[in-house]
């Protein structure tokens, strides 16, 4: 029988027991999730067997030392994974001269390596306009695409949101939707005349046919009348994305983020987004005027006539 402990997912007792004491304080003391833990004993695991090599021992370890992990196997690999593993051991250090068990922090330091930024592929707006107009909202389906659609985009929902939706979450009328996302944390979104529009509708016909005289809380059901999952509306995604032609030009985020860019682009500010978006960080928002002002940058060097002028190319007389 195996030993507790050793599932899969969960990492064996360390040896060394200021790391095993350390990791005991982030579980129990700082409430860090199992999954931050289980890699923060990984990271130090790593660390202390590079240690070892070398004579040393975290709890004493030098400046030098930790430098030169870092130099070696610890700096390897993903610019992220290299940026956990020193989140993992400055941590640790922290710890141990909070705790009076060192005078000194050898990690204090330490440079996090900085995460080269992939901007989201962005829709335009002529383009995101051709795959709505590719649902032909005939039918309770139909209705029921186009109303998921034009929440997704016009609210700028994670399809967790969408999904998540209730019948009375969303105020036709008064313009707004109410939805619970990350960390249970409910926000009101404003929704736009089309998304109100295509709700309506399938909540007036569509929706009354698919629950077949059944009463049913969630907003966005499947064939059957059932809940509609994150994985039936990526079918219907990838169904409308074909019919469009534009099947892996996007995914069901890509309309979140056309939401926020499209947004910026039009003079929204960054904190009004930030709270539509439900990011608790508005550094996280602030990745969507990198698009933007891409998006700018492209523009003007398409158009701008000196923009365009070669190097070598003489201005005109």
């Amino acid at each position: 029988m195996p030993a507790r402990g050793s599932q899969r997912g969960t990492s064996a007792p360390p040896s060394d027991p200021l790391v095993a004491e350390f990791l005991d304080y982030v579980r129990y003391e700082r409430g860090l999730s199992p999954n931050t833990v289980t890699a923060y004993g990984r990271d130090l695991a790593a660390f202390s067997a590079f240690l070892i090599t070398t004579g040393a021992s975290p709890g004493k370890a030098t400046a030098g030392e930790v430098r030169a992990y870092f130099a070696g196997s610890g700096g390897d690999g993903a610019a992220s994974s290299v940026a956990r593993r020193t989140a993992a051991v400055r941590a640790f250090y922290a710890y141990l001269v909070r705790e009076g068990v060192r005078e000194d922090d050898p990690a204090a330091l330490l440079r996090t390596p900085r995460r080269p930024q992939d901007l989201p592929r962005v829709l335009s707006v002529e383009e995101v306009e051709e795959i709505l107009a590719s649902v032909v909202p005939a039918g309770p389906l139909g209705q029921r695409d186009l109303a998921a659609l034009e929440l997704l985009y016009g609210c700028g929902l994670r399809v967790s949101e969408l999904v998540g939706l209730r019948d009375g979450d969303v105020d036709v009328e008064g313009g707004l939707v109410r939805c619970v996302g990350k960390g249970d944390k409910e926000r009101v979104v404003p929704m736009g005349g089309a998304a109100a529009a295509a709700v309506s509708r399938y909540v007036a016909d569509g929706r009354r046919t698919l629950l077949r005289g059944r009463r049913r809380p969630e907003l966005i059901l499947n064939a059957r009348g059932g809940p509609l999952t994150r994985q039936g509306f990526d079918y219907i995604l990838r169904r409308v994305l074909a019919r469009a032609d534009m099947l892996g030009v996007a995914s069901a985020h890509t309309f979140r983020h056309s939401f926020a860019t499209h947004l910026l682009a039009a003079g929204a500010d960054l904190r009004s987004v930030q709270e539509m978006l439900g990011h608790a960080n508005v550094a996280t928002t602030q990745l969507y005027t990198h698009v933007t002002v891409e998006h700018l940058r492209e523009v003007f060097l398409e158009t701008h006539p000196r923009a365009r002028r070669r190097r070598g190319e003489k201005e005109d007389p």
